[in-house]
């Protein structure tokens, strides 16, 4: 399953425990507001979209 831009963070955290460090690393609030999508997060906290989603789905492997 690959990671869409769509999906909410902590979805992704759950599916895929190992994505807690890209958010991290990225520095995308995956506590309080980990209940947007990934593009709304990036827009949020002003993350390059196309980086994270790389990285997400490089640790979803």
């Amino acid at each position: 399953m690959k990671i869409t831009k769509d999906m909410k963070i902590n979805d992704v955290i759950k599916k895929f425990p190992k994505t807690i460090k890209v958010f991290a690393d990225f520095k995308i609030d995956s506590c309080c507001g980990g209940e947007v999508s990934i593009e709304k997060g990036c827009a949020r906290d002003k993350v390059d979209l196309n980086a994270i989603m790389e990285a997400l789905n490089k640790a979803a492997m």
